[in-house]
């Protein structure tokens, strides 16, 4: 079975695990050794950062 490609850029991501706190996680061992909290955290953050530009670009 074929990996998919994510949607988030390795960067985004990079930035994500920093502000919340595991990116010394990623560094040491990799994104596949992240917690499963960690990573729906992740997702959570991405979620609410794309609804807040989507509120802004609707505002202008």
């Amino acid at each position: 079975m074929a990996r998919r490609r994510g949607v988030m850029s390795d960067r985004f991501k990079e930035e994500l695990a920093k502000d919340l706190g595991f990116y010394d996680v990623v560094e040491r061992e990799g994104w596949g050794c992240i917690r499963a909290r960690d990573a729906g955290n992740m997702v959570k953050r991405a979620i609410e950062l794309a609804e807040q530009q989507l509120l802004e670009s609707r505002t202008r």
